[in-house]
């Protein structure tokens, strides 16, 4: 009996190692979660600003250094976690980041009060948090192109990303009534607390204690592993098509990342006398069933024939165009109830992005997917540095929010525009050539 070639050994090995129905809802509904609590201490920031920025006598400018700070940690870490979710198993690298970050943001209080310079601590702490935080996406795309079967990754993949707005949605309701009664620093708490309560659970019943001391022993020795494992980077980055899942993850990340860092502000500025909860909850309550909406969506048009990469680019062109649109009717609108429905449109809309990109990612290298989505995520990240930074320039010396939304369009529709030119879903041929023997 002849012995299969090594890449379709390869195959056959990934499709034994893929969960079961079962183990898929327990791990989807886990992961969800993880992402909502990921979120949860990602937002704790932008939705805490203003209030911090009284007690601490931030301006615009300072405050912009606060919001992006998460970014200039975030972008240094995606390609070593998603490296190390395609070597060790991407659950392993989420679970250690998770009680590092969850604990950061509980201590983030207690740091900013050691000294008078609260700028710095603060600055200091949100760049610790996204180095921390930067590993899970990469990871968890790693997670989901080795375990989750090809016709269900969209929409797995979509209902673990709703957990971002599930969080977002849970700190904008939940921290803004802690926010009126107890003060910002109970926002960290809650979040910090939570996380670390999610990291005991997948530890008891997800994960044995082997697992985790294994995976500690190889970040102990990373630098080794990526010697051993070399990743084929000159066969994805020749691809045209790879350039352009790039452009795209890079806009939907940048333009995400503004709105993130900037939407509380716009509507407790433009709209003193609204209520907290209202603009921090309506739009991420629509996003939920619009993420999971995507992914059935994706899922469903590619069971019934439509070319795979048509599904990616019309998705797409809902996750990056129509929602810019409705991003530009924000600074065009003085209406808090029309300012809300377009909020809510443009924030929902994104998380089609998850059925489009994040999964095109997967299409094109299912074997170093955590790696690539780490390339891409890096170049949105430091590109959301940039942009939440330039946001707030514009804001403060413009004195519109028509500027902003205008720089969150602009990005979106260049990444769309490469991404149907270029894209495709076709799986990159990574096999060796003459120049790498």
């Amino acid at each position: 009996m002849q012995p299969l070639p090594p890449e379709e050994a390869r195959r056959d090995g990934a499709e034994d190692a893929q969960w079961s129905r079962p183990e898929c809802q327990a791990w989807t509904g886990t992961l969800l979660l993880g992402t909502g609590l990921l979120y949860c201490a990602r937002v704790s920031v932008p939705v805490c600003a203003v209030s911090m920025s009284q007690d601490f006598g931030w301006n615009k400018k300072e405050a912009g250094v606060v919001l992006s700070s998460f970014f200039w940690g975030y972008c240094l870490t995606q390609v070593v976690g998603g490296h190390l979710g395609d070597r060790i198993g991407g659950e392993k690298v989420i679970l250690l980041s998770a009680s590092a970050w969850g604990f950061i943001t509980a201590a983030t209080p207690l740091l900013a009060r050691l000294s008078s310079a609260h700028l710095v601590l603060m600055t200091f702490s949100r760049i610790l948090t996204g180095l921390l935080q930067g590993v899970y996406f990469p990871a968890l795309t790693s997670l989901l192109s080795q375990k989750v079967r090809e016709s269900e990754r969209a929409f797995t993949y979509s209902a673990v990303g709703a957990g971002s707005q599930f969080g977002t949605l849970v700190t904008g309701a939940v921290g803004s009534l802690l926010l009126d009664r107890y003060g910002w620093p109970s926002v960290f708490y809650l979040s910090g607390g939570l996380t670390l309560l999610w990291v005991c659970y997948v530890h008891r019943y997800l994960l044995s204690e082997k697992d985790l001391i294994l995976a500690l022993g190889v970040l102990v020795r990373g630098l080794r592993v990526s010697r051993r494992t070399k990743v084929p980077w000159r066969q994805l980055f020749r691809k045209p098509s790879v350039w352009a899942a790039i452009s795209a993850q890079l806009s939907s990340a940048c333009a995400l990342f503004i709105l993130l860092s900037w939407l509380p502000t716009f509507f407790k500025e433009t709209f003193p006398s609204s209520k907290g909860w209202v603009f921090n909850v309506v739009p991420w309550l629509v996003a939920i069933p619009a993420g999971l909406f995507s992914g059935f969506l994706s899922d469903h048009l590619i069971n019934q024939g439509y070319r795979t990469i048509t599904v990616r680019k019309f998705m797409q062109v809902m996750g990056l165009g129509l929602s810019s649109v409705f991003a530009l009717c924000l600074g065009h609108t003085s209406s808090f109830c029309k300012s809300v429905v377009f909020a809510s449109a443009s924030i929902g809309l994104q998380t089609f992005n998850h059925s489009g990109i994040s999964v095109n990612i997967q299409d094109l290298a299912p074997s170093c997917a955590g790696f690539l989505f780490g390339v891409a995520n890096t170049a949105g990240a430091l590109a959301g540095v940039v942009g939440v930074c330039l946001g707030g320039y514009l804001i403060e010396t413009t004195g519109s929010w028509t500027s902003m939304f205008s720089l969150v369009a602009a990005i979106s529709s260049l990444g769309l525009c490469i991404f149907l030119l270029f894209g495709e879903a076709q799986r990159v041929d990574l096999s060796p050539t003459h120049e790498d023997l």
